[in-house]
């Protein structure tokens, strides 16, 4: 028996062809409905489409429009309601320039489904099967009305930036607080009103604001700290040195006022107003302090104990001083920021070479070393009085090896403020009274004595006619000293000297009122130098000019004056030789051309007569 074989259908081939077979028949169905409904609503709006939740289905474009205008009156009623910072304003949109446009609305709802792509077509009318469509309103946007709606708001919006400021009239502070700047930006707030109008709903709109912070807002705390100090003077002192005591200024606050300032600067991350003195006129204020100030440094006095051949102080340093401007201008405004009144000044600081501890071992000052008096019988009490001032000036002066001393920079001004009197004084073609008169009787010991101590003379000029005090002896006179005297107007004449030598050189001067004499002592440490001179003495006589008579209308008639006396010119040659240990170190020719001098008569007008007698009392210039 043969057995029947049994065969398996496969059941998938016959699945798709039967979805295909489907699917085509839904496409055609789909195909058929659209051309269908094409064909039907092919002057009006296909069924699903609404505006705003209001159906527009079936209707033609123009009585789409119709229920577009009839049923849309949000432009004139809706409320939008700008706002910022606590304001308001309710505008209705079309305030704002916009108006619903029903024709275009209606042409957008036409268009719906049947403009585009196939694949947008498809796809909105797939839509429109799901569940239709809500559209969007067109609307007719004037932008220039919005613009200027909105610019009408920036008015009461707007503010200019103002930084924070401190200003001082005369002793009083005003202070101005800072104010934020803010903008209204009308094209972000357009695009804000724009965007809820088109959803057709009254709503709340933040206005776009722009705001610019200032950099400092509240400068109060240092307006208040400028009251302060203006309150009562600002007080600048140095302290007391060595050899000159404490000062203090004191600054009143209308001028203090006027020197003060603010400046912008940063305190971390915070920028604040600071009060500071003015960086032009404070320097100004404090350059006119220099000349109280400023102090060069000078060395202690002394003078040299015979006895004991040591040195005793005379008068204690002094240590040079200069004021720092730009510290103590630092130093100022430390104290004004602190709210001090007041401040120490800043001082450079010199010491001198010689201190008052300083011995004459130190110093090489060991033993007298040269010496010298002149004489000056007949002299006025007021020559006396100037000769003892100009002598006083170089008491336990030091020259330090090498130093150059100059006469007329050591004397500075010879006027009355300084201790000077009035005396004859030889002036051009003439003897006058002048201040500083006897001065030359100074200049004139001090040539000799560095001439006979045998240090090298820089300058020295001679007097225009031979001085009788400057060839007085203690007993007399004696005319081998022309020649030796030394004239000094300061500070077009000067007489100047060198300590050449390794050692300081210490100076003494003594004046005797009793028998007229002016001693000049140098102490240092001897070198072995020696002096050896030799003089012309008076040459080539010229004997004085006939006397001279003026009138002088000062003077009563009858009254005659005599006020320069006659002297003999002549020439005088004087030669130095200065060794050590056989070797010359140099060699000195003094040569000095004294012109004839000419006695001068002063009289009163309508006098006549005789000079009065030759032989009357004189006061001799120089």
């Amino acid at each position: 028996m043969r057995a029947r074989r049994r065969t398996h259908t496969n059941p998938f081939p016959q699945l798709v062809a039967a979805l295909l077979t489907g699917l085509a028949l839904a496409l055609v169905l789909f195909l058929a409905l659209n051309l269908g409904a094409s064909i039907i609503f092919s002057s009006r709006v296909f069924p699903g489409i609404s505006l705003a939740g209001v159906s527009l289905s079936g209707l033609s474009q123009e009585q789409a429009a119709a229920q577009v205008a009839q049923t849309n009156a949000y432009p004139k009623t809706g409320r939008l309601t700008l706002t910022h910072n606590g304001q308001s304003w309710v505008a209705r949109p079309e305030e704002l320039g916009f108006f619903l446009d029903p024709q275009s609305t209606a042409a957008t709802a036409f268009e719906v489904a049947r403009a585009g792509s196939l694949k947008k077509v498809l796809l909105e009318r797939f839509s429109l099967l799901r569940g239709g469509i809500d559209l969007k309103p067109s609307f007719i946007y004037s932008q220039q009305q919005a613009v200027n709606y909105l610019t009408s708001l920036a008015a009461q919006i707007n503010q200019p930036l103002r930084e924070a400021s401190l200003e001082i009239s005369g002793t009083d502070v005003i202070i101005n607080n800072g104010q934020p700047g803010r903008v209204l930006d009308i094209p972000s707030s357009l695009a804000a009103i724009s965007a809820q109008v088109q959803l057709m709903q009254d709503a709340e709109i933040p206005l776009v604001v722009l705001e610019t912070q200032p950099v400092i807002l509240d400068p109060s705390a240092q307006g208040e700290l400028a009251r302060a100090i203006l309150s009562q003077p600002l007080t600048l002192t140095i302290p007391a040195l060595s050899g000159a005591p404490a000062k203090e200024w004191q600054v009143d606050p209308s001028t203090l006022s006027k020197m003060l300032s603010f400046q912008r600067v940063q305190d971390g991350t915070t920028n604040k107003l600071q009060l500071v003195v003015n960086p032009a006129l404070m320097p100004v204020y404090l350059e006119s302090l220099q000349e109280e100030i400023n102090a060069e440094p000078q060395n202690a006095r002394f003078i040299f104990n015979d006895e004991t051949a040591q040195l005793d102080l005379m008068t204690p340093a002094v240590i040079g001083r200069q004021l720092n401007i730009n510290n103590s201008i630092t130093a100022i405004n430390a104290a004004i920021s602190n709210g001090e009144h007041g401040a120490q000044l800043a001082l450079d600081l010199t010491d001198p070479a010689v201190t008052d501890q300083m011995t004459g071992a130190e110093l090489g000052i060991t033993e007298l070393v040269g010496a010298y008096t002149s004489y000056f019988r007949g002299s006025s009490t007021d020559r006396v009085q100037n000769i003892d001032t100009a002598r006083s000036t170089f008491h336990g002066l030091l020259i330090p090896p090498g130093g150059i001393l100059s006469m007329a920079e050591q004397l500075g001004d010879i006027t009355l403020d300084n201790g000077y009197a009035e005396a004859l004084i030889i002036l051009g073609d003439q003897t006058i009274k002048g201040v500083g008169g006897g001065v030359c009787q100074v200049s004139t010991t001090l040539f000799r004595t560095v001439f006979y101590s045998g240090y090298p003379i820089l300058e020295r000029h001679a007097h225009a006619y031979r001085v009788g005090y400057y060839e007085q002896t203690p007993s007399g006179h004696d005319s081998r000293l022309a020649g030796l005297d030394a004239t000094v107007f300061v500070p077009l004449v000067d007489f100047r000297f060198q300590n050449d030598t390794p050692y300081w050189l210490l100076m003494e001067t003594y004046i005797s009122t009793s028998n007229y004499s002016l001693t000049w002592k140098f102490y240092s440490t001897s070198d072995g130098r020696e002096v050896d001179y030799s003089t012309s003495g008076p040459t080539n006589i010229v004997k004085p000019p006939d006397p001279l008579y003026r009138e002088n209308p000062e003077l009563d008639k009858g009254q005659v004056k005599q006020v320069d006396w006659e002297v003999e010119g002549a020439d005088v040659e004087v030669t130095r030789t200065v060794t050590r240990d056989g070797e010359t170190l140099y060699t000195d020719r003094f040569v000095t051309r004294y012109e004839p001098w000419r006695d001068i008569f002063e009289y009163g007008p309508g006098t006549e007569g005789m000079p009065p007698d030759p032989n009357a009392p004189k006061d001799e210039g120089g």
